[in-house]
């Protein structure tokens, strides 16, 4: 027979559990183990400091590895909120109904193995996904549907595996509110590339932009785990996947249609341009335009819907570097002087512009302005060809033409010039952009709420650069060849014979010296004959 406690006894250590969560787990919370079934629930120092932070700080966001036993504390943690106050309000939702059902049992599985003298409540209303306790405590698991939570006062909110929580931006909209009354959040997740809500929150909670606390807990924290473990483990696991389960790592573990290491080489070309001109400001400028150079101007025009940006970029094609961007929201007729005056700036450089609907009437200001090099290309075909030639060539329209059939077409041809070095970026725009460019159920774009539209106007002046430009300039050197080829001979010769009128002896032709020089010239080469 087990020691008993004395009333007073009992008392104290109700008492103590209710003041200290660290404690209460520790010393009388049972946890399933999957070889070992029940045991107590002893927890490692990163677990314990976390226990004490989700008592400290009212907001907090765990970017985690796997297999760390997050999820596990944060049920012990419930059960002593729910356990040791009355009224306390628990929400909890992850990316699936089922994920979260199975946090709030694991908080039931605790709470019912907990000491008898310490069950000072009951459970009143059990079922499946949500149960009460006899202090008017609660927990519920939630869909991400977009009501979730809505018309609640919330004491404590868990978002499992936040960073895969389809939505969760609009959703967290909903959200806050129901928080508002003094309640907590505790988001965790293991990461999922960057642009969604976890991924801002989190590196805006490290820049201290807002009231989340953050805690990283890479594989390295838990006290069991080393080199040797680590190895065994990523055996057969893929690069991202090692930077997603184990390694906390944002900017390799999304599904990034430019490849991370070359982001990370892109950010670290990054410096601040020397001039920032325009009527916005917004016009940045690394190098002036130098008459030794060519330049290749290529433009994308905004929808006009507020959503997206009119942007440009200028390419020195001689060694592919963007030494000019823009990126604003002007109107129609205001982006086409702008780009009429920077394309004569910058030597009257070749302008290709998006014939998008209001890419039209851009294009239409620049002929108005009489723009001397505007980009033209064959319907259908894309064959580009010059101003001159398309005015007498019905089928041929003005600027490019992005279609379903030359979008994947363009962005491979960028991943490709990114990929071998072949271009060369100083922006942090376009850079911000890249970490948030994503294949979407095979389909390259920008993640939701973000844009893509400095990188779609790069992947067109790729695309003019390799195909257009360099058919353009073989087409021209192969009639240079041809018309280097050509030679003119001023040879006089005479049929006449000695003795006919008209015969001028200066006008024979040696023969005997000809043939002579001929046979030498067989004998030397006659190698080449013989088979």
């Amino acid at each position: 027979m087990g020691y008993q406690l004395s009333k007073k006894e009992i008392y104290r250590e109700v008492i103590k559990c209710g003041k200290d969560p660290v404690y209460f787990i520790n010393n009388y919370a049972r946890i399933s183990h999957p070889q070992k079934g029940l045991i107590p629930f002893k927890t490692y120092d990163f677990q314990s400091e976390l226990l004490k932070d989700f008592n400290n700080y009212r907001f907090n966001i765990i970017l985690k590895a796997r297999q760390l036993g997050i999820s596990t504390v944060t049920a012990g943690y419930i059960v002593w909120l729910m356990l040791f106050h009355r009224d306390k309000n628990v929400l909890v939702i992850a990316t699936k109904f089922g994920t979260a059902s199975n946090l709030v049992k694991k908080v039931k599985h605790i709470l019912k193995n907990v000491p008898e003298f310490l069950q000072i409540t009951s459970i009143t209303i059990d079922n499946r996904s949500s149960f009460e306790l006899s202090n008017g405590s609660q927990i519920k698991a939630s869909s991400t549907s977009g009501d979730a939570g809505r018309s609640e006062a919330l004491s404590l909110l868990v978002i499992d595996e936040a960073a895969h929580v389809e939505g969760l931006k609009e959703l967290w909209t909903g959200l806050y509110p129901t928080l508002s009354t003094g309640g907590r959040c505790i988001a965790l997740s293991t990461p999922n590339g960057v642009g969604n809500w976890f991924h801002k929150t989190y590196t805006e909670s490290e820049q201290g932009i807002n009231d989340f606390y953050p805690t990283n807990l890479p594989w390295s924290v838990h006290p069991e785990r080393d080199t040797e473990w680590f190895e065994k483990e990523t055996r057969n696991m893929s690069r991202r996947q090692i930077a997603q389960e184990l390694e906390c790592n944002f900017n390799t573990s999304g599904d990034t249609v430019i490849h991370p290491d070359d982001i990370k080489r892109i950010f670290g070309n990054v410096k601040e341009p020397k001039h920032r001109t325009g009527f916005d400001r917004n016009f940045w400028i690394w190098e002036e335009y130098s008459s030794d150079c060519t330049y290749l101007v290529v433009a994308d025009v905004a929808r006009g819907d507020g959503k997206d940006f009119s942007v440009f970029h200028v390419i020195k094609l001689e060694t592919m570097e963007v030494i000019a961007e823009y990126q604003g929201k002007p109107t129609p007729d205001i982006y086409g002087n702008m780009l009429c005056s920077v394309g004569k700036e910058y030597g009257n450089a070749l302008l290709v512009v998006e014939n998008n609907s209001v890419g039209f009437a851009v294009i239409e200001k620049l002929r108005e302005l009489e723009y001397p090099n505007l980009y033209y290309s064959i319907k259908s075909t894309h064959q580009y060809v010059s101003q001159l030639e398309a005015e007498g060539i019905s089928n041929s329209v003005p600027g490019f033409t992005t279609t379903q059939k030359t979008r994947p077409l363009i962005v491979a041809k960028l991943e490709e010039f990114i990929r071998n070095k072949l271009i060369t970026l100083y922006s942090a725009r376009i850079a911000n952009e890249f970490k948030t460019f994503i294949w979407n159920n095979g389909r390259p774009e920008a993640m939701r709420s973000y844009n893509d539209d400095l990188i779609m106007s790069l992947a067109i002046g790729c695309w003019v650069r390799d195909t257009a430009l360099e058919t353009s300039k073989r087409e021209v050197e192969y009639q240079k060849a041809f018309l280097d080829s050509m030679i003119m001979s001023n040879t006089r010769i005479s049929t006449a014979i000695p003795g006919m009128r008209g015969y001028n002896k200066s006008y024979d032709i040696d023969t005997s010296s000809k043939n002579k020089q001929a046979l030498e010239e067989h004998k030397e080469f006659l190698w080449v004959y013989k088979g």
